[in-house]
């Protein structure tokens, strides 16, 4: 699958993103199953406990907005190399979005797939709990 269009899109939030303390800027653009685009970027906080990561905030942006079921998440920053999600993000997405592709883009516009489950191997809700339908 091209996922040109939501790297773009990702690097599109990346411009909004709120960090003065680490420098690093991230955008993220999350791919419903019905091809709408959810951004969002990091926000930090001076309590970095309180800091909210890009992929966080697209997903609860779009969680918020009704949608359930997605495809694929794009991440971007302005650094060289390859961000994949943090830890948290990893259990959140994995969560409330399941086993996506994860779109990795970097500074010079080259693009890395893998599959969320490949990022987060052992994921908490897997082996533990199962949500209530």
């Amino acid at each position: 699958m091209n996922y040109k269009n939501l790297v773009k899109k990702a690097t599109e939030a990346q411009k909004y993103s709120h960090a003065p303390y680490s420098s690093l800027r991230v955008g993220a653009a999350l791919l419903t199953s019905s091809g709408k685009i959810y951004t969002g970027c990091n926000i930090e906080n001076s309590s970095f406990s309180l800091t909210i990561c890009a992929e966080r905030t697209a997903i609860f942006n779009a969680i918020s907005n009704g949608e359930r079921k997605f495809k694929a998440i794009a991440i971007n920053s302005d650094k060289i190399d390859f961000i994949p999600p943090c830890g948290a993000c990893r259990q959140v997405l994995m969560d409330l979005a399941g086993d996506v592709d994860v779109v990795l883009s970097d500074k010079k516009g080259k693009i890395s797939i893998t599959k969320l489950s490949i990022l987060l191997p052992a994921s908490f809700n897997n082996l533990i709990f199962k949500p209530k339908k």
